[in-house]
């Protein structure tokens, strides 16, 4: 219906030939006003319809970090890949929250909430999935091919949504992402919360247990920084190769020694997933 498709400008900045756009507009997923960022590339603006990267930012971030940090509007410019960012959960004074930084506003885990107060605006994972995308491909010239990515929560969210949903996306990358979240504090903290203390439905959000029984695979780029002060306890990347050996998914992971938890780390390597993307993008499928 038209009338889920009103969206309100909020800024616009000329960005390497493209533009970088903020909307608002009222999610009915959410049940509260959501904003996120674009970013089009000069390609856009002759009449072809671009490819998308839905970016998935991390724990107490917004639409704008990415946009703001990670550099890569010039890499987005020079391929022809839109990039769309949302906010990392709902908001808004009648939004339940945490006085935590992992719970939360800032903190949605990109999964469907099955807990009151937080299931009434906490379902991140069908605003990512079916919400936005159909927002975005309604209004903006790109096309249905679709790629996801993200950063820590982000990285968690980018790999478990591609995971479940292998058809809708062409490839999947992360960066310093949460990969065995029903062992990890920030996991269990967030799960017990969102979905409830009955452990049997949180593997279904954990990006190692999909991966070690996944059937229907689609390419994944993982890099994870070795001085990243969350690689143990939180992150845990080992649990994911052991995930990919059992599945023999085509999963690439990278560690990076010296590079922290950062969007300089970020900043250096989205080049790679940019590029690494658009080879995938423009497959045929």
């Amino acid at each position: 219906m038209a009338s889920n498709h009103v969206i309100e400008n909020i800024s616009m900045n000329k960005s390497f030939g493209g533009w970088h756009k903020q909307y608002s507009h009222q999610s009915s997923t959410l049940n509260c006003a959501m904003r996120f960022a674009i970013y089009l590339p000069p390609q856009a603006s002759s009449g072809a319809k671009v490819p998308v990267l839905y970016w998935l930012s991390g724990l107490t971030c917004t639409d704008e970090n990415f946009m703001h940090k990670a550099a890569a509007q010039r890499m987005a410019a020079e391929l022809g890949i839109a990039i769309v960012a949302p906010d990392t959960s709902p908001r808004g004074s009648e939004v339940a929250d945490d006085e935590g930084y992992d719970l939360g506003q800032g903190a949605g885990f990109y999964v469907n909430a099955t807990q009151a107060p937080w299931n009434r605006h906490y379902q991140m994972y069908d605003y990512v999935v079916t919400e936005l995308p159909a927002l975005i491909e309604a209004l903006f010239p790109v096309s249905n091919k679709r790629a996801i990515s993200g950063h820590s929560m982000g990285g968690h969210g980018a790999l478990t949504i591609a995971l479940l949903n292998p058809e809708r996306y062409c490839s999947v990358s992360a960066f310093s992402p949460i990969c065995n979240p029903i062992n990890a504090p920030w996991g269990i903290k967030a799960f017990t919360t969102y979905l409830g203390a009955d452990k049997s439905t949180w593997p279904q959000h954990d990006a190692s247990e999909l991966m070690s029984k996944a059937t229907q695979l689609i390419p994944a780029k993982v890099d994870q920084g070795g001085a990243d002060n969350f690689l143990q306890e939180q992150l845990m990347p080992e649990t994911l190769v052991t995930a990919a050996k059992a599945s023999n998914y085509p999963l690439a992971l990278a560690i990076h020694e010296g590079y922290d938890h950062s969007y300089y780390f970020i900043s250096s390597f989205i080049d790679e997933h940019l590029r690494f993307h658009f080879e995938h993008l423009n497959e045929s499928k």
